[in-house]
């Protein structure tokens, strides 16, 4: 292009307008469109030795730009206005999956490209479509959601009569309202982050550019897509970063169909609540939760845990509190100043029952119904339960299919990729976070791991030398079971520090 009065073969020039609190980076052919807007540019100043032109404009054809003018718009709007005809395929950082620790870890890789005189490049692949991972899709928001709606009607149902609150018990439940409040809840929060955070920040407009498709590494610095609307995008990459998440763990000969048995993935409410008996096999947090959920629509909700004990993990006298604090075998009423039990609760009364030291062999539907054949977890007499509805939560898996990682070579740490303290697998530039790495799965601990991740490229890229370093302290994390009450804990339990030899207070 012809600028001030000389031929400049620059992909990229920065523009400032000192008369208006407006920076803009655009590319070069966005200058010619500029330019064509009869904006006058009188000189131009060295900033530094980069591979751009830095150009002060201090004269308008007009007093004020028009309002269609780029120069209107907030900071680096321009790029975004011109970036999709003109983005090279080329990125410092490509990172694989929008869950909590993808989409945390992109924007923060396009935050710090802001403070260096260069853009830093970023994008972000998810197979999905709307980013947010399973957390924001199908797990923690809509449980929460539920477990909110929820708790609103059973607080009202059981419990406003004793504040002098009439009429509660007579209060009902539309669930396909209440499912309706769920995914408004989704799709604000999933929303926001394609069209504010990637998009259309006032702050960091134009951040990250966001691939709907399938990524697999093809390369050490290459990244393929198969797009779901059809056609494959091939990126290059001085950086890789894998954060695919997981997907819901599977019992052997208990076919999961979404329909009579779920997963946790599917195992949100549907329209008709089964009045019968529903199984919930698992008691971690998911089963906790999404029993609460089932328990206080109406349904008759039995847990069946492995362990002899519930939440895996948890210190075991707070968890034996615990089972009895969100499923309590008496209720307890008021008679003066005086406390008493009136009496035991039958199995039907209560929120949740369980079915402890109990593993699952095989299920099978027949009739409308689930057929679920148990046994005790350290051998006897097999049973079987039959059931309105299975929710099957036993945990979560690394999602790791189809991704390529065998091909290069990357190392495995049993289901899990190997990763050093940096995060980083024995490719120097390829890092994995979040669920498909050791550790916790849980969502901020993926967020805290992106953000270590891209701080530690952003120390290695001579773009953004900030002097940054990436550190997780895994000894404070928290964990929160969403039931009510809830249960949170950080840190070790009692068990750990036994095993670990570290004293402390009887």
């Amino acid at each position: 292009m012809i600028f001030n009065g000389k031929l400049v073969d620059m992909p990229w020039m920065w523009l400032e307008a000192p008369k208006h609190p407006i920076t803009a980076r655009v590319p070069a052919e966005g200058c010619e469109a500029l330019c064509s807007r009869k904006i006058t540019f009188s000189a131009v100043t060295a900033r530094n030795p980069r591979p751009h032109i830095s150009a002060d404009i201090f004269t308008y054809q007009d007093e004020h730009p028009p309002q269609s003018s780029p120069w209107r718009f907030s900071h680096r709007d321009a790029v975004t206005q011109h970036r999709s005809a003109y983005a090279p395929k080329e990125y410092d950082c490509v990172v694989i999956g929008a869950g909590p620790g993808g989409y945390v870890a992109a924007v923060k890789a396009g935050q710090l490209g802001m403070k260096a005189s260069d853009f830093f490049l970023v994008a972000c692949i998810d197979k999905r479509g709307p980013p947010g991972g399973t957390c924001l899709n199908v797990g923690c928001i809509p449980s929460k959601a539920l477990l909110n709606a929820s708790h609103h009607y059973y607080d009202a149902k059981k419990h406003f009569k004793k504040y002098g609150i009439k009429g509660g018990e007579k209060v009902e439940m539309d669930v396909e309202l209440m499912m309706k409040a769920k995914e408004k809840a989704v799709k604000g929060l999933t929303g926001g982050i394609e069209g504010t955070l990637f998009k259309k920040s006032k702050v960091f407009p134009g951040l990250v550019d966001y691939y709907k498709g399938f990524g697999k590494l093809t390369g050490q610095n290459e990244v393929s897509v198969d797009m779901n609307e059809g056609g494959k995008e091939v990126l290059k990459a001085k950086n890789i970063l894998i954060a695919t998440g997981s997907d819901s763990a599977n019992i052997p000969g208990v076919p999961v169909d979404e329909k009579m048995i779920c997963s946790s993935t599917g195992n949100t409410p549907k329209p008709e609540v089964p009045q019968g008996l529903t199984l919930v096999i698992g008691a971690g947090v998911i089963g906790l939760e999404m029993g609460s959920v089932w328990g206080r629509l109406g349904s008759d909700v039995t847990v069946i845990e492995f362990l002899d004990r519930i939440t895996p993990g948890i210190d075991a006298e707070i968890a034996k509190q615990f089972q009895t604090v969100i499923s309590p075998n008496t209720i307890w009423k008021m008679r003066g100043s005086n406390w008493y039990a009136p009496q035991i609760l039958s199995r039907k009364q209560k929120l949740m029952n369980f079915k402890l030291g109990t593993k699952v062999l095989g299920a099978s539907v027949e009739g409308g119904k689930v057929l679920l054949k148990t046994a005790p977890s350290k051998g006897g007499d097999e049973e079987v339960i039959e059931a309105d509805k299975v929710l099957l939560s036993i945990g979560r898996t690394p999602y790791l299919d189809g991704l390529g990682l065998e091909d290069l070579g990357i190392e495995m740490d049993g289901r899990v990729i190997k990763t050093n303290s940096h995060l980083q697998t024995n490719i120097p530039n390829i890092y994995a976070i979040g669920d498909c790495i050791k550790g916790a799965m849980l969502a901020h601990k993926a967020e805290e791991e992106g953000i270590a991740a891209i701080e530690h490229i952003a120390v290695a890229s001579p773009l953004i030398a900030l002097g940054l370093g990436g550190h997780v302290n895994y000894e404070a994390i928290p964990n929160v079971i969403y039931t009510h009450p809830e249960l949170a804990t950080v840190g070790k339990n009692e068990e750990e520090l036994k095993e670990a030899g570290i004293k402390y207070p009887p």
